[in-house]
Order: structure tokens, then sequence, then C-alpha cells
């Protein structure tokens, strides 16, 4: 029996509610390190310290579905909460439409203008070559990129996430099956890394817009729709906070690069390039989870279930808590492992990797309490305290620690840079769930 929105839920609702969600992020975070994988052990450290430097861009340019799917998501929920569920279908045509239109102007700009992009992020000469190519064939297809984070937030709106995890894994086993194939096998290189992820991306944003244009069991369908200006501003502006945490993020990531590359050379490029890895599954256990729940605390909200919002929350934070702690266990338990899977092949990098994996592994503590503090502010459709939370947290901290550390503890201040901008960003988190919670009347 599916579980709906509208029902109380118990810690076991909340974790077969959102495990599909989870799934499907993990899934999702494949590209990337199957990418890596084969790019390191069949083409070189050069390529994998590439398209780890140019990374950083392309998530920009595909997070920008991510904005429009969780703001979207967030206004479909309250929208469908008052009941009103004709207007909710419309606002969610609406968010596609916007975004098939955007991936394709962003898709053009990342393609035209990724040679001065590669150099700009600080690509040496050996590795501009292998950053366009790579850069070039994803931004292309950025589209498809954007489709499927905006899926990843309408199959939780729609009560189908079964679904978006099954969409997630037949796009992660394309990815693995053709990097397997065109890099091991035919020795395309970086591109053969581009064309798997570029087609797996296609499973994933294309099959949910085929299921979502004809008739279906589940809460939403594309149907014809008039523009409502006022709903799409709303909409962008509250999931803005996502945008700027992952913008922020790659941004960071950009300033990560340069600070390695002084410190360390394109070894600490590439041992950051691993840390990522790690960081993109353990971060996907708690960014499904928000994402799972957040359609969840819309639904209530727009309904004015105050006791379930208080419910949602307090058990969300004991949630995030005791995954943060299981997740620092786990990485120091995977560090030497993961670092030769990756990197076993050079000595010296293996053991810059190893380490860095052990100190950012404290991050993982406070990282899920600060995702779900910004998630909840934006399914409360509060976008403002939202990216407040995110702005704070990815742009300000991390950048300030990232460039001081360093120069106090050498190349282990970059590692623990993470650890101690989550700190401060728990404050800030802290703070604002309290000064809210008269508002919002969740405590």
């Amino acid at each position: 029996m599916n579980i709906q929105l509208s029902e109380h839920f118990t810690y076991k609702k909340l974790f077969r509610f959102c495990l599909p969600t989870v799934a499907m992020m993990l899934c999702t975070s494949l590209y990337g390190i199957v990418d890596g994988f084969f790019v390191s052990n069949y083409v070189g450290k050069t390529a994998f310290a590439s398209i780890n430097l140019i990374m950083p861009f392309l998530m920009i340019l595909g997070c920008f579905g991510f904005m429009i799917g969780t703001g979207g998501s967030a206004l479909v929920g309250k929208t469908l909460g008052e009941g009103k569920e004709d207007t909710a279908n419309r606002y969610f045509t609406m968010m596609v439409y916007l975004t098939v239109i955007l991936g394709a102007i962003l898709s053009a700009a990342g393609f035209i203008f990724m040679r001065p992009i590669s150099v700009l992020m600080g690509a040496t000469p050996a590795m501009v070559e292998d950053c366009v190519v790579y850069g070039r064939i994803m931004s292309a297809f950025n589209t498809a990129f954007m489709l499927q984070f905006l899926f990843q937030s309408f199959f939780v709106a729609a009560q189908k996430p079964q679904l978006g995890f099954l969409s997630s894994v037949a796009a992660g086993l394309a990815n693995i099956i053709l990097d397997a194939l065109f890099i091991a096998v035919f020795r395309w290189g970086v591109a053969g890394a581009a064309w798997a992820s570029v087609i797996g991306q296609l499973v994933g944003g294309i099959l949910p817009l085929v299921y979502f244009l004809r008739p279906n069991t589940s809460l939403l369908r594309l149907r014809y729709t008039k523009l409502e200006a006022a709903a799409l501003i709303k909409a962008c502006l509250n999931g803005s906070s996502e945008l700027m945490t992952n913008i922020s993020s790659s941004l960071v990531g950009i300033l990560y690069n340069f600070q390695l590359l002084k410190y360390a050379g394109e070894n600490g490029v590439a041992a950051y390039g691993v840390v990522m890895y790690t960081q993109l599954v353990f971060a996907a256990v708690f960014l499904g989870y928000a994402i799972g729940t957040g359609p969840v605390i819309s639904y209530h909200y727009g309904a004015g279930h105050h006791l379930e919002l208080k419910s949602m929350l307090k058990k969300s934070l004991i949630i995030m808590l005791g995954s943060g702690i299981t997740m620092v266990l786990l990485a120091w338990m995977l560090a030497v492992p993961l670092s030769h899977i990756f990197v076993g092949y050079d000595e010296m990098l293996f053991d810059i990797t190893r380490n860095a994996l052990v100190i950012y592994a404290f991050s993982f503590v406070l990282y899920g309490i600060n995702v779900f503090a910004s998630s909840f502010f934006t399914a409360l459709n509060n976008g403002g305290v939202s990216a407040a939370i995110s702005f704070l947290r990815t742009l300000v901290f991390q950048t300030l620690a990232v460039l001081l550390l360093p120069l106090i503890i050498g190349l282990d201040g970059i590692w623990w840079a993470v650890t101690v901008a989550e700190a401060f960003a728990l404050i800030i988190s802290g703070a604002f769930i309290i000064a809210k919670r008269k508002q919002y009347h969740y405590l």
C-alpha cells in the first residue's frame, strides 16, 4: 500500500517513504564516481584530475533543475495540502516547461565557453583538453541532467518515490555498463566517460517525462497550462536556497582545487576527487531524506497540521544525527580500501587520499542536520531563511575556512575546513529553528 502525504509519519513510515528517494540519490551519485574509477585506473591521474576540476562547473549547470524541483515541489505539495489538485498540476507543468527552456540556454552557453572556463578554473596545459572534451559533451546534454534533478523531487510529491528509484537505477546501470564498455574496452578516454554519463542522464530525465505525459496513477500529470509568472518566481525564489547550496559548493570546490594545486599539485586535486566521491555517496543519504520529507512537510504546512510538523522536525533531527555518526564510522572503515580502489597505483597519492578521507569524515556528524534545516524551511516555503543557512554554511564559512586554516596547519587545514564550517552553520541552523518556532508552530 502506498503511503500518502497526508498520513501521520512514524519512524517506520518515514524510512519506508524516504528509502526509495535515498536510493535514487545514491544511484544518481554513481555518475561521477563510476567515471572517476574508470578514468583514474584506465586513463591516468592527469585525466582523473581534469574531470574533477571541471565537475563543479557542470554541477552548477545541472543544479538549476534541483532549484526548480525543490522549490516547485514545495509549492505543489502545499497546494495539494490545500486541496487544489488542478492548480497543483498546472504549477507542476510550468516547472517542467521552465526546466526544458532554461536547460537549453545553459547547455548552449556551457558548450560555447567551456575552454575559457576550464582555463579560468585553473586547468594546467596538460589538463585543458581533457576538461574541454569532457565538459562540452556533458554540458551539451545538460537539459536531461536538469530534468533528472527536477523529477527526483516531483516523484515524491506525486507519491511515487518508488518510480523515481527505478528510474535512477536504470540510469545508473546504463552509466556503469557504458563506462566499462567505452573506457575499458573501446579506450575512448574522458570522452567515453562523458558519453556514458550523458546516456545515463537521458534515461533518468526522459523516462519520467514520458511517464508524466501519459495518464498515470500518481497525483501529478503534465497538462496544458498558461504561464503564471508569480507562481514560477515564487517557486524559484524558494528553491534558490538549494541552488545556492549547490552553486556555493561548486564554487568552494573550485577554491579547494586552487588551494590544493598550490599546496599539493595534481596529487591534491586527485585526492580531493576521491574525497568528493565519498562525500557524494554519504551526502546522497542526507539529501535523499531531505527530498523525501520535503513534500510531506509542505503538505502538512498547507493543511495546517502543526502537530505533524512538530513530529517531522523532531524525528528528522534524531535521524540526521544518528545517520551522521554512522557515516563517520563508516568513512573511517572505508578510508584505506577506497583509496586503494581509486589511487592504489601511486603510493604518495594513496597516503594523501587516505589522510584526507579520515579528516574530512568528521564533517558528516553535522552535515545532515544542516542540510535538513535548510530543506525544512524550503518545504515551509520560506526560501529566505533556507537561503541564509545555505549561503552562510557553504559560501561564507567554507570559503573562510579553506583560505585561513591552511595558513595555520598546512595541507590538513584544507581537509578540516568543511568540519569547521559545518560547526558554525549548526549554530545558525539552530538559531533559525528557535526563532521561527512561533510562526510555524513546530515547537
